[in-house]
């Protein structure tokens, strides 16, 4: 399948008789067949004898059909077990003969012998055997060829593997967002995993397309299904003999449910003729996953120069659907079963073991850094909503809501490899990520939130904000609600009563004021009071009288929109309506720590502060902002950002780097053209609607809560008490760990389930989270 500008010949099937006739002397019927750049007609005599007329595409040179027809005769010549096309001279004795079109145009024509068989794309479920001949098959081709050489096909060819990471200049022609950031994660994956492997790899040429359409099946003696020939030779190349095998596999795997299950047998049959090496069998994996997004990638480029050609279209969807499937596939997996069908039995070790590594972590990194799980994983990779350990497990990634937009998202990655390999630097000189950054972003925040100040991390950009409020109102006395967490930082964990009532905590200052939280199920208002909203919010103007009784004023109110550490809590209607109101007629700021809930997560609103129709006086980013990358910001007035200009410098190091600036945009790039808000709704709602129906079906469910991919399940022993049931939660966490499912547990009672997958998570996830909640209710209950 060669990629090309110009389109395929134009000749009817009667040119095709005249030329048989005119050029080969045969009298024949003819009926063309599907072809993506040439034309090819299947030709018959009065005798019976079959044939196929190649009309070539003008952009394959005369130079390059000789040596296609050159390695079919080497192939024929050297193997009796291969069987490919011959060519048929014309009566003047030329292999390739030149015909003229009626626009005038020269093509290359050749007659070529037909081979009998059926395809093994008409094989819908080809047994271990098949699949095994079709290894021993490739393997005795590559064979056969490895001692056949020509100059034509030492070229660069789009199609070869090798040069998969220019393919992903075409990927701007996939329209459907979700589909290309797919196929760029694995070109990606091509230049980190593959490209360095490539020296140590065998070169040959190959016939480079043993796809289950250029593949023939017939029956042997035995009566058993074999392939045993070969067509099309129009992307011969000169390339690492491996290729040819991850092609084969690519098109092998279409259609099936266990897609390394049918490599093993085709792996297994290819290593007996032609024996693999480590270097080979450790690239197979993404070798194949290049083959699937190039198919795709150059198909949606060919398709706007060909709209008509359906047959351009003919694996593209097996093809999405493949990698749909292999990217849920943990790397390390595939090696090993790939690796144990050619009987190296030998386990891989991806650096230190786990075991290692937490005795290290003991020595050498401050145990009050927790780490989670009774058994801890070693996360070595991750892919979109998919972590990869290094046993082969994958775990679908239900908590991490940093990786806002999914792990490794190629055009995040390439945002921050091209520009850290430009200039990244500090905010003292001028440059235009900066300004570029920050007009984008507060354009996303109503009037009057219109000044940007970068930083690192959520805790300092909770630290600036809390300076700035108590720059701007000269109070120091903040309010807070209760089990709220807003950083690590001293100043904030004065503010933090999950820090200061909790081990190790000493209680809050007495300029900390503490207000209840707004939880509408376990609290003192509940959900069936319409004004709970507004009686929570009454807790902070009685605050706000004691502060005064003290003759003191108000700095702060923080907040967030909705409660992460307090258990995921949804706030009652009207609730920072009225607080909010009651903190500026107090003369404090009001500000919305969207940390953990910002872009677009709850799936209604891009912010978490708009759920409550609300707009605070500063808000502060964090968590997803930059998809893994230390970035942050606060976002404030023009007035309270004056305010802070007091003739004391302020200055980040690292805030608002070039860097960190165009990961952000590129964070910012990926929500619109993805959707990923809207997919927050409809796959946060759907998920919702899964999780209630497990409600219904156990008791031990007390309340199921959230806003699109925030979700909380609070568990409880019994639904009158509201008993919690902790040990509960963290049994089933840990079972669905071992399901291969990665949730946690938050709340103050360490009773609720935490819910925050990334943006990019589908409903067939959500289905897979319900599917094992039920299986693992199930058991424990």
């Amino acid at each position: 399948m060669a990629i090309v500008n110009s389109l395929p010949p134009g000749f009817s099937e009667i040119d095709a008789v005249r030329i048989a006739g005119e050029y080969y002397s045969l009298r024949v019927t003819s009926r063309q067949l599907s072809s993506y750049i040439d034309q090819n007609f299947y030709v018959t005599d009065p005798s019976g004898k079959e044939y196929v007329l190649k009309i070539s595409n003008p952009s394959e040179t005369e130079h390059i059909l000789e040596a296609q027809n050159l390695a079919m005769k080497h192939i024929t010549d050297h193997s009796t077990v291969v069987e490919c096309p011959g060519v048929i001279p014309s009566v003047s004795g030329r292999q390739i003969e030149s015909v003229i079109s009626k626009n005038k145009k020269t093509y290359s024509v050749r007659l070529l012998t037909y081979i009998r068989g059926k395809f093994l794309s008409e094989e819908p479920s080809p047994t271990a055997d098949l699949l095994h001949s079709l290894g021993v098959f490739l393997g005795n081709l590559d064979k056969t060829l490895k001692n056949f050489t020509h100059p034509a096909v030492d070229r660069y060819f789009l199609w070869d593997l090798k040069n998969g990471r220019d393919i992903i200049h075409f990927t701007r022609h996939i329209d459907n967002p979700h589909k290309r950031s797919l196929a760029e994660y694995f070109f990606l994956q091509f230049e980190t995993s593959v490209l360095p492997v490539l020296p140590n790899l065998r070169s040959s040429v190959i016939h480079n397309d043993a796809n289950d359409n250029n593949v023939l099946v017939r029956k042997s003696d035995s009566g058993k299904e074999i392939v045993f020939g070969i067509i099309d030779f129009g992307d011969l190349v000169y390339t690492y003999t491996i290729c040819e095998l991850a092609i084969a596999l690519a098109y092998a795997m279409f259609n099936k449910g266990n897609p390394l299950e049918t490599a093993i047998p085709v792996i297994q049959g290819y290593n007996t003729i032609f024996p693999l090496t480590e270097p080979e069998l450790k690239v197979l994996f993404y070798l194949i996953c290049t083959r699937l997004s190039t198919s795709v990638t150059l198909s949606a480029y060919q398709k706007k120069l060909q709209p008509e050609n359906k047959y351009l279209a003919i694996s593209e969807n097996p093809a999405w659907t493949l990698l749909e499937k292999l990217i849920e596939i943990n790397p390390v997996k595939a090696h090993q079963a790939f690796r144990n069908a050619c009987q190296i039995n030998t386990l891989l070790q991806y650096g230190k073991t786990s075991g290692k590594i937490l005795k290290e972590r003991e020595i050498y990194i401050g145990r009050s850094l927790s780490i989670a799980y009774r058994k801890p994983l070693n996360i070595i990779r991750g892919a979109m909503q998919y972590l990869y350990d290094d046993t082969g497990q994958t775990y679908l990634d239900c908590v991490n809501n940093v990786c806002h937009v999914g792990h490794c998202h190629p055009h995040v990655v390439r945002a921050a490899q091209k520009q850290i390999a430009i200039l990244n630097t500090n905010t003292r000189y001028l440059h235009k990520n900066l300004v570029l950054y920050a007009k984008r972003l507060t354009s996303l925040l109503p009037e009057p939130l219109k000044v940007c100040f970068f930083v690192n991390s959520g805790s300092e950009a909770n630290e600036l904000a809390l300076r700035m409020a108590r720059t701007y109102t000269k109070q120091k006395d903040c309010i807070v609600i209760d089990n709220a967490y807003h950083g690590n930082t001293s100043s904030l964990i004065e503010i933090s009563p999950y820090k200061f009532d909790g081990p190790g905590g000493a209680g809050p200052e007495s300029f900390i004021h503490k207000v209840i939280m707004p939880d509408v199920y376990r609290g003192l208002y509940k959900s069936e009071d319409q004004d709970a909203g507004k009686k929570y919010a009454g807790h902070i103007r009685e605050a706000i009288s004691k502060i005064k009784e003290q003759g003191k004023g108000l700095a702060a109110y923080f907040c967030e929109p909705l409660m992460g550490c307090g258990g995921q809590i949804v706030l009652p209607e009207d609730y920072l309506k009225t607080a909010f109101q009651h903190v500026r007629e107090a003369g404090g700021v009001c500000i919305a720590d969207e940390v953990h809930v910002g872009f677009g997560r709850v799936g209604t609103h891009f912010w978490g502060f708009e759920t409550q129709g609300v707009i605070p006086d500063i808000v502060t980013l964090g968590k997803p902002i930059g998809n893994g990358h230390p970035l942050a910001a606060v976002i404030t007035t023009p007035e309270i950002a004056g305010s802070f200009d007091n003739g004391m410098e302020y200055f980040s190091t690292f805030g608002g780097n070039p860097v960190s600036c165009a990961v952000g945009m590129a964070v910012l790039d990926v929500i619109e053209n993805e959707k990923l808000q809207e997919n927050a709704l409809k796959v946060g709602a759907y998920l919702l609607s899964g999780l209630n129906k497990l409600k219904s079906k156990y008791s031990i469910f007390g309340d199921v809560r959230g806003l699109g991919l925030f979700i909380g399940v609070e568990l409880v022993l019994n639904r009158e008490t509201l008993e919690p049931a902790p040990e509960q939660a963290t049994c089933i966490i840990e079972a669905m760990k071992e399901q291969g499912i990665l949730i946690s547990i938050d709340g103050p009672l360490y009773n609720v389930l935490k819910i925050k997958p990334p943006l990019v998570f589908t409903k067939a996830n959500a289905d897979q989270v319900v599917n094992t909640l039920d299986l693992v209710l199930g058991n424990l209950i």
